[in-house]
């Protein structure tokens, strides 16, 4: 059986329990990290040396980095609903999944940490207005991909890009600031609410 490590309230946690869902995977999840056993323990080192969550272990293959295990859930499943064989559609796909690993991460993080967090961060609200401006522009670029496609990321049907977009979606609702008001990115998130699996691993009260 497949075994998750990560405390269930991390976003990048809550990437592999969705999918895993999506695809139908019965699974297991251990808490680590923060507010439950850190990953520094040594016991943690011989599941994932890069002393990150999430990790898996299916059946003694272990794997770490949330996009990477999403795409092998997928790949091992035979979904290529979610993550097409086609070189170019597959690299349409991959383009989100990162950018929201990154571009779209890295904009929230210090807005995300001072108003939900309420953890103090250097450099004060200047370092909070930027992060907000930041990651409302981002906002906007996920507003217009989805007027274009009019449903999902990469066009009408639900792939692995609308996983961690999706989990962006529902945390930048949740975080309380200033908003514009994005009726293709309000649409999506209510389009998404539909998925039984975006319940309790999307939008389930958890920023």
């Amino acid at each position: 059986m497949l075994k998750i490590y990560g405390r269930a309230n991390s976003i990048n946690v809550r990437k592999v329990l969705w999918a895993a869902d999506e695809i139908g995977v019965e699974y297991s999840r251990e808490d680590w990290g923060r507010g439950f056993r850190p990953v520094s323990d040594a016991e943690f080192a011989e599941i994932n040396p890069l002393g990150l969550i999430p990790a898996i272990d299916d059946d003694g293959f272990s794997l770490s980095e949330s996009n990477t295990i999403i795409r092998y859930l997928a790949g091992k499943h035979g979904r290529a609903d979610l993550l097409p064989l086609s070189p170019q559609p597959r690299a349409t796909v991959e383009r989100w999944m990162d950018w929201q690993a990154t571009d779209m991460n890295n904009s929230w993080f210090p807005a995300f940490f001072a108003l939900v967090v309420k953890s103090p961060l250097p450099g004060g609200q200047e370092v909070v207005d930027a992060s907000i401006a930041k990651w409302t522009a981002n906002m906007a670029r996920v507003e217009a991909q989805l007027a274009a496609t009019g449903a999902h990321i990469c066009g009408a049907d639900f792939t692995l890009a609308d996983i961690g977009i999706g989990l962006a979606v529902h945390r930048w609702f949740s975080t309380p600031l200033e908003r514009p008001d994005l009726s293709a990115v309000s649409a999506y998130y209510e389009r998404l609410s539909l998925r039984p699996a975006y319940i309790p691993h999307g939008r389930n009260g958890l920023p």
